[in-house]
């Protein structure tokens, strides 16, 4: 038989198949590359979600709580507290109980209160107040001072500051000693003073926002906090009833803001700028927030954000 001359593939049907390959590995790719860019920024939102969800959740509980004072609801009725304008308290008389102000532990006149726009805290304060882990504050942050008692009973505790309740009356005391009567006509909680603010940094990263407390610890004395990273900006409103007497908000001002005599804060609305940890390449925020006491912030850079706010009641406004 005659033996029969095979042929390849001509140079035309060569160039077609590879441009036909081209395409679909272009095609292939770009469905990758753009799937990998969604789920990063599904992430980084679920992330800032997260974060500030989680943010809210241990702020919202200590406000509701705030003026919270045990077997009593009026501060009016707690002895041994002080001013931060008078002479310091000896029930929290160290230096430790007095770093962030002159009588900041006892001041229970104030169950809530906050510093608009900066880190203030009270008379007298030293630098183990300072914002940590650097030093360094967010300078546009409020900051938010809660004061109340512990919700579960405690057993006298020689260093910690605590308060002793009736149905009556209260006094505040840290020798371990209880200056009323014990279960079932008193009881004895631990005292809480948390305030919360926005430092430059966290502890893992420089340059890393982070939200953060300084919380009322044994000693008396306080203690810096880490709650969350990533947190860029707080900013509050106090809720106000002028009368004292109706328990509703007719009002909300700022931090600083003169609150009239005889009103009563009984709700706190509270905002909370989540940023993303690192930029996102070919994003730009171009966004204009405007909330709180910040008005037209446009960041111009990389970084996602997410705002919260949400408006909190405060449970005990009333006594």
């Amino acid at each position: 038989m005659p033996r029969t001359r095979q042929q390849g593939l001509s140079l035309i049907e060569l160039m077609v198949a590879l441009v036909i390959g081209s395409i679909l590995m272009t095609g292939t790719v770009f469905v990758y590359v753009q799937s990998r860019n969604s789920y990063g920024v599904n992430e980084t939102v679920a992330r800032l979600q997260e974060s500030g969800r989680f943010a809210l959740s241990i702020i919202e509980p200590d406000v509701r709580m705030s003026s919270y004072w045990g077997l009593m609801n009026d501060p009016e009725l707690v002895t041994a507290r002080a001013r931060q304008t008078e002479a310091i308290s000896g029930v929290a008389s160290g230096a430790t109980a007095n770093e962030c102000g002159d009588n900041f532990a006892v001041d229970v006149y104030s169950t809530v209160e906050g510093s608009d726009n900066g880190y203030t805290f009270g008379i007298g304060r030293d630098g183990a107040c300072d914002p940590g882990p650097s030093g360094n504050e967010q300078p546009t942050a409020d900051t938010l001072t809660i004061r109340r008692v512990s919700q579960t009973a405690a057993a006298a505790t020689a260093g910690r500051l605590q308060a002793c309740t009736t149905r009556t009356t209260g006094e505040l005391f840290s020798d371990g000693t209880a200056p009323c009567p014990v279960a079932p006509t008193g009881r004895i909680n631990d005292v809480i003073v948390n305030t919360y603010y926005v430092s430059a940094d966290s502890d893992d990263r420089a340059g890393l926002p982070s939200l953060r407390r300084q919380a009322l610890v044994a000693g008396p004395d306080f203690q810096d906090q880490e709650i969350v990273p990533g947190i860029e900006d707080l900013q509050i409103q106090l809720g106000i009833d002028p009368s004292g007497l109706s328990g509703t908000a007719t009002q909300y001002v700022n931090p600083d803001d003169v609150i009239p005599a005889g009103a009563q804060v009984v709700a706190v609305r509270v905002w909370i700028l989540v940023r993303a940890e690192n930029p996102e390449v070919g994003f730009i925020d171009d966004r204009v927030y405007n909330y709180g006491n910040r008005v037209n912030f446009q960041p111009n850079d990389g970084f996602r954000r997410v705002l919260f706010t949400r408006t909190i009641q405060v449970r005990n406004s009333l006594g």
